[in-house]
């Protein structure tokens, strides 16, 4: 047996609120979680105003049934560890056209917002790494820097971002020896996350997402 494999063009779907143009004050770039789909994810930023808010949602390029018989069977997924590097170079390309195509569209002076949920904040970093496009903060919530990235060496351009880390402390999927584990983990490799935890349990909060907004804010 051979294994072979093909580029070719695939038909690839994201949501938005609010609209993309000069006067855009914030650009959010959000990825949902395993088996959740981007057309209901992004409703968790439609309490934004969405004058000054522009929210873009990828979704990821992987569909598939959860449960047949559940009201909402289908979900999505960034990668799995089958042809990982072929998954992660995919929805690179994916990320990148459509963060290039709507940042043109805002002044030079918009803020941007990286915000990754669950398996999203893999998505996030791996693109952010390969890429290195400008933002001004990152969020990643629920989820875990992958570590089989080496960040030290751009750790000065870490720096120049305000990065946050946010979890529930009733979190199903973030148990104890994970937490301690990513808090070490960020220290070795120079990143300064500030760590926000929050009553809760593996979600966005509305609540909280607003109180992180608002400390963001200039």
């Amino acid at each position: 047996m051979k294994s072979h494999k093909i580029l070719f063009e695939k038909t690839a779907h994201y949501f938005t609120l609010g609209e993309a143009n000069k006067n855009t004050k914030y650009f959010w770039l959000v990825t949902h979680g395993y088996g959740q789909l981007a057309s209901k994810f992004i409703y968790k930023f439609d309490q934004l105003n969405l004058t000054e808010n522009f929210i873009l949602a990828p979704e990821g390029l992987s569909r598939f049934y959860w449960n047949r018989s559940a009201p909402n069977p289908v979900g999505s997924s960034w990668m799995t560890k089958e042809n990982r590097l072929d998954e992660i170079a995919d929805y690179t390309r994916f990320i990148k056209k459509l963060y290039e195509k709507y940042k043109s569209q805002m002044s030079d002076d918009v803020k941007i917002i990286m915000l990754g949920f669950s398996q999203g904040c893999a998505t996030q970093i791996r693109w952010i790494t390969r890429e290195f496009p400008d933002f001004d903060h990152l969020i990643l919530w629920a989820g875990l820097l992958p570590e089989d990235i080496d960040y030290t060496p751009h750790k000065n351009y870490y720096s120049t971002k305000n990065l946050k880390w946010v979890y529930g402390s009733e979190d199903e999927f973030l148990k104890e020896k994970h937490i301690i584990w990513h808090q070490q983990f960020m220290k070795e490799q120079f990143l300064d996350f500030e760590n926000i935890k929050f009553k809760g349990k593996h979600m966005i909060d509305r609540k909280v997402l607003m109180e992180i907004f608002e400390k963001i804010k200039d």
